[in-house]
């Protein structure tokens, strides 16, 4: 393996992280859940391992998410190769076929890096935690207003 992790790998990893963290699930409780050691999720999480299409699914699965929310905010070439990634299979895609990358709603670097602060997070669970609809929107409206004032 090169010193340096595929930055498609990195990605990957960091929405993994950040669906765990967000749920509240340790690397071990994911770990049980796939048959895998805490260790071997920390390779995932970090970029360090790629994670294979059924390895993909599962955590997906695990995670309650679409296997899409991994590629979230990838950029178009994020791979080293500096080539496109198509849906193309044997060479028989439509020329104007779209890309993967491309169906998929981008995330700006800065706001990855502010859904995964720990402070965000916590934010996010005492907000879902407020089981009244009406008392969260207030608290919605609230932290709206004070942010707007600043």
């Amino acid at each position: 393996m090169s010193a340096t992790s595929n930055p498609v790998d990195v990605h990957v990893g960091n929405r993994i992280r950040l669906r765990r963290t967000l749920l509240g699930m340790s690397q071990e409780r994911l770990g049980n859940a796939l048959g895998l050691t805490f260790q071997q999720v920390q390779k995932y999480e970090r970029g360090r391992n790629r994670v294979g299409a059924s390895r993909l699914y599962d955590l997906a699965c695990v995670l309650d998410v679409p296997v899409g929310f991994f590629f979230a905010g990838l950029p178009a070439y994020a791979d080293t190769t500096d080539r496109p990634v198509t849906d193309a299979v044997d060479g028989m895609a439509e020329p104007d076929a779209p890309t993967l990358s491309s169906a998929l709603p981008t995330v700006a670097q800065d706001d990855l890096a502010l859904l995964s602060r720990r402070e965000t997070i916590e934010l996010v669970r005492a907000y879902y935690g407020i089981e009244d609809s009406g008392t969260r929107r207030r608290v919605l409206d609230l932290v709206r207003s004070m942010g707007a004032s600043s």
